[in-house]
């Protein structure tokens, strides 16, 4: 029997706990039961539209029920739903392999796939330690420590916190992890230093370099969010960065894991955010867009280097201990391939550049001037925008008043979904975006800046 939509809510608020949610006040709020979806577009149960400013989360690359994503699911549900990697191999999930091969930076040659970018992540810093645990070389078998970025975001699994940067997120769980060194990522704004932003980012990474030489006997790799820290607060690392710490990890003999978890899959522009300079990592991590929003799959790439290690002797065979049940799914490794498909029949790297243009000139045009926007950072279709109280200071909001959240609730009134992250607000729309939803976000994001600040600015 069919439920209302406020029988499905009160349902919601008796037995759900959401994620990264204060439950206290969800209970007291009203939100929409999303039923369905088309295009750019959420659906109630109550028949109102959304203009799905966020990707659900992230996730949805080409739309919602796109028919040849859908199309793909139904025919492998025709064939078989399921069947485990441990022992046995799969049809969509060895043609997946080889095809995130072909895409990926090059030198990546290995797959070893999971459930979402925690795991990712997780699967490579496992991958990276017993990789040097199975060394021949007593010294290089010490050197299993990891480096990590201040601000970063990895996931939320014991390693990935671990090399998580946020307080906010992982103060709670320190008592668990495991320690790492922290350097800092190149964001320029908000150190405000009395330097240009090249001599800014040349001194991160020279501090960068400082503490690998001075930890060289101990570190094992770097770990980083190339070109944007997604959870951070889209904090956008200064070009040549990410090229600048490939060299320090190459001279000091690290690996070099990139979290492209939020990154990948077009989001910045390119299928890949290494590609803008010419990065290869040792070990890639991948999931969100991977399937373009469908189904739950991630994916951690590596070299042959790496991966040869992991044979062992002829004698004696190494084996690396982590999998999942679901490992390779065939549901979401055919949502995968079909992903991909589109992605070059619709010609979607190439037709997003026009539109990244067109966003960027509307941010400028309608939410810079905005008093209470002190900085658009954006790269491709990821935008954050920093709200402050006062510009010229930069000074922030009472986080009381919990502005970033006031400014989205404003924006679901305009039936438009959009997320905060503190008080920046993120924009993250469907590579599919028509130039027309492009602007009707920007627009109704600017409306609900004003709306909400306006008043705390008088």
């Amino acid at each position: 029997m069919s439920k209302s939509g406020a029988e499905l809510s009160a349902l919601d608020k008796r037995y759900l706990w959401h994620p990264f949610t204060p439950m206290r006040l969800w209970q007291r709020e009203e939100a929409p039961v999303i039923e369905s979806g088309k295009g750019s577009w959420l659906i109630d149960t109550a028949g109102r539209k959304y203009l799905d400013g966020i990707s659900s989360l992230w996730v949805t690359l080409h739309g919602h029920r796109h028919p040849k994503i859908t199309a793909a699911i139904r025919r492998q549900a025709g064939k078989i739903s399921h069947s485990t990697l441990l022992g046995l191999a799969n049809v969509p999930a060895s043609l997946l392999a080889e095809r995130l091969v072909r895409i990926a930076p090059p030198g990546l040659e290995r797959v070893f796939f999971s459930d979402n970018g925690s795991t990712a992540v997780e699967i490579a810093l496992k991958m990276a330690y017993q990789y040097r645990r199975l060394s021949p070389d007593p010294a290089e078998r010490e050197k299993t420590g990891f480096i990590a970025f201040r601000n970063a975001y990895h996931g939320d699994t014991i390693g990935s916190v671990s090399a998580g940067g946020i307080e906010l997120f992982h103060g709670t769980f320190r008592g668990l992890l495991f320690p790492v060194e922290f350097a800092e990522y190149p964001y320029y704004y908000r150190q405000g230093p009395p330097k240009s932003r090249e001599e800014y980012s040349a001194a991160c990474l020279a501090a960068l370099e400082r503490i690998v030489r001075r930890s060289a006997a101990r570190l094992g790799a770097l770990i980083i969010e190339p070109l944007v820290q997604g959870a951070g607060g889209m904090l956008t690392a200064e070009p040549g960065f990410l090229a600048g710490v490939r060299s320090v990890c190459d001279r000091y003999g690290l690996l070099l894991i990139a979290d492209e978890v939020a990154t990948g899959f077009g989001r910045t522009g390119r299928m890949f955010a290494c590609e803008h300079e010419g990065v290869s990592p040792d070990l890639l991590c991948c999931a969100k867009g991977i399937t373009g929003g469908y189904l739950p799959l991630a994916a951690t790439l590596t070299t042959g280097r790496i991966y040869e290690r992991f044979l062992g002797p002829e004698n004696e065979p190494a084996v690396f201990y982590h999998g999942h049940s679901f490992t390779g799914n065939p549901l979401a490794a055919a949502a995968a391939l079909a992903n991909l498909e589109v992605f070059e029949e619709e010609r979607t790297l190439e037709r997003m550049q026009p539109k990244i243009s067109r966003m960027a000139q509307a941010l400028h045009e309608r939410v810079e001037p905005l008093a209470s926007v002190g900085e658009i950072r954006q790269r491709g279709f990821m935008v954050g925008i920093e709200l402050v109280a006062d510009r010229p200071s930069r000074k922030p909001f009472d986080p009381a008043l919990k502005m970033g959240r006031r400014v989205i609730l404003e924006a679901r009134k305009r039936q438009v979904i959009i997320r905060p992250l503190g008080d920046v607000v993120v924009l993250m729309p469907h590579l599919s975006f028509s130039t027309g939803e492009l602007l009707r976000l920007v627009e109704v994001t600017a409306e609900s800046i004003a709306a909400a600040t306006t008043e705390v600015l008088i």
